[in-house]
């Protein structure tokens, strides 16, 4: 068993699963992965079992029936690889709008001495492609609305491409996580920013998705600007 374990949701990504696999076993540090799949009826983890076959050890599935949420199905895979004791875990979407790539610059801030390591749009050097100007402004400053309320120091706050060094993952106490939407992604940051871990946000280039369809929604985004005022007030 390898030390670095990337996590990726997914639900209908039969157009991206198989490229996506092969790009991070072609990376030049050496990943294992674990689909967390919530019964695409698209065939995406048939294609993942195919694969399995040639990436006998170091490609996972998990397959849970209906769409059970992002949040969920990232519990799911943390619990999976803390009890494989892996040292890194990583988060990432499926449809490239996270550059496989910077997958190593993840690992390598953690292993230079960070607990979190954030794929960051909005530190210096960060960038957003491919996205409406409206969409970008309501992103960065749902950001600067998170940062104010919970004073939570981090400039990407929604950022969902992440690598976790293992004991974050055994400080925070999992079956407490509350939001389970876009929300989640806060919590995570928060929780183990209250516990005293070191973050660090990593400049990355975000590219909206070419291939299939965006899971995000009005109603994700609400859940995420009211929890954040819950948060402010949950015990961590």
């Amino acid at each position: 068993m390898g030390n670095n374990l990337i996590i990726i949701p997914t639900y209908n990504e039969i157009e991206n699963i198989e490229k996506m696999i092969r790009t991070l076993f072609d990376l030049p540090r050496e990943f294992e992965v674990l689909i967390v799949d919530d019964g695409s009826p698209d065939g995406t983890a048939v294609k993942v079992k195919e694969l399995q076959k040639e990436y006998t050890s170091k490609l996972h599935i998990e397959e849970r029936k209906g769409k059970l949420g992002l949040g969920t199905a990232y519990i799911h895979g943390f619990k999976w690889a803390l009890a494989r004791d892996y040292d890194f875990i990583f988060e990432m979407d499926c449809d490239f709008s996270h550059n496989p790539k910077d997958l190593v610059r993840l690992l390598e801030a953690c292993e230079n001495g960070a607990d979190v390591a954030v794929g960051s749009r909005y530190t210096k050097g960060g960038q957003v492609s491919n996205w409406p100007i409206g969409r970008i402004l309501m992103s960065y400053f749902a950001s600067v609305y998170v940062r104010i309320v919970l004073w939570l120091p981090v400039k990407d706050t929604t950022a969902g491409f992440k690598c976790y060094r293992k004991k974050v993952l055994q400080t925070i106490d999992l079956d407490a996580v509350r939001f389970m939407g876009y929300a989640f992604q806060i919590e995570m940051k928060y929780r183990a920013y209250k516990k005293g871990f070191k973050i660090v946000e990593v400049p990355i280039m975000f590219t909206d998705r070419v291939l299939g369809v965006s899971k995000m929604s009005t109603k994700i985004f609400k859940e995420a600007f009211l929890g954040v005022v819950q948060m402010r007030f949950m015990k961590m």
